[in-house]
């Protein structure tokens, strides 16, 4: 009789990660609620409709730079699931036999049947990439204020502290390994870092419009080289499919193509705010900024509540086009508002 064949590196690394993830779901129901609320409440969609106009009551040009990067880092995300094939771990449980060798008290959630591939995380990837503009500009401010150099790290101190809590939430919820959160969260703050260091003119259409034509046409042309060679890219979604308890829990907004239509159309919104962009000397007006900034999170709130097409491809356009009105709501047509009624207040 031959011996059982023995576990490779990768299955070794993901049967420790089922366990932190056993351990987690262990632990007390208040913990349980903390880790579900972090995961549902910032997830990639969150940096789009709640960071990004949020950050516009701090800086304009951190609010830019909040969308720039984490639509960079989006697509980055997707390119790496495609060609990585990361496994999930509510799947991989059972793909692997894990669960039929031992019983397991893991349970998903409605949060949990994500239907991408697992690696890297997109959630502390995309997080960690566009939160650093925001915690760059939250030290420097702290720098004008005092010389403590603990004062100024405080920031960076709170921006690792929550991208640990949101991979443990991650690997909580089934739906990440611990080595993909890991890897997310790096290349997030590599990603954000970098991306600052050399932004792009804000206010020059064409390169965004080319951006997001550019995005979308080479996420195409890269999924059907992988097609092309043989690669089956859309693996995923029948592991989802098949392993996911409740079958209302597969939610579209978590496919690749969904990211892809809210990257290009979140460029091209950059682009059409562009071509209207209230001027510096006007912005002075709306200080303090955070009402313009509240407002714009209320718009951004009520947008993408309202009901979408049936339709797959109706579906994806939907997606793509609320995502292109949001910059321009919120960096143009709303500030513009603002001011147009200040006037007619103050020149009636």
């Amino acid at each position: 009789m031959e011996p059982p064949p023995q576990p490779s590196a990768m299955d070794a690394l993901h049967e420790a990660g089922i366990r932190a993830a056993v351990a987690l779901q262990a632990g007390p129901p208040w913990l349980e609620q903390f880790w579900l609320f972090l995961s549902s409440q910032l997830d990639p969609n969150s940096i789009y409709t709640v960071c990004f106009p949020l950050a516009r009551g701090l800086d304009e040009h951190v609010s830019l730079m909040v969308l720039w990067i984490a639509l960079a880092a989006e697509w980055l995300n997707v390119v790496l699931k495609w060609f990585l094939f990361g496994e999930r771990p509510y799947w991989w449980m059972h793909e692997s036999g894990l669960s039929e060798r031992e019983q397991l008290p893991l349970r998903q959630f409605p949060i949990t049947c994500e239907t991408g591939p697992g690696s890297p995380s997109g959630h502390c990837m995309i997080l960690g990439a566009a939160l650093w503009p925001i915690v760059t500009a939250l030290s420097k401010a702290a720098s004008r204020y005092s010389r403590s150099r603990l004062l100024r790290l405080i920031p960076f101190l709170l921006y690792v502290l929550l991208l640990v809590a949101m991979g443990l939430s991650r690997v909580f919820v089934l739906a990440h390994f611990p080595h993909q959160v890991i890897s997310g969260s790096l290349a997030g703050m590599a990603l954000g870092w970098g991306l600052q260091r050399r932004p792009p003119n804000f206010l020059r259409v064409r390169f965004f419009l080319l951006t997001a034509l550019g995005l979308l046409l080479s996420a195409l042309a890269l999924h059907g080289l992988g097609t092309a060679a043989g690669l089956d890219l859309d693996w995923s979604l029948r592991r989802a499919s098949a392993r996911c308890s409740e079958p209302a829990w597969l939610r579209p907004e978590t496919r690749p193509w969904a990211s892809l239509c809210r990257v290009s159309g979140s460029a091209l919104g950059l682009a059409l705010a562009a071509r209207h962009p209230p001027s510096r000397r006007e912005l002075q007006g709306l200080e303090p900024p955070l009402g313009s900034a509240t407002l714009g999170l209320l718009a951004l709130d009520v947008l993408h509540k309202l009901p979408k097409s049936d339709g797959t491809a109706l579906w994806y356009l939907n997606v793509g086009a609320r995502y292109a009105l949001g910059p321009v709501l919120v960096g143009s047509l709303l500030p513009q508002l603002i001011l147009s009624v200040r006037r007619l207040r103050a020149n009636p």
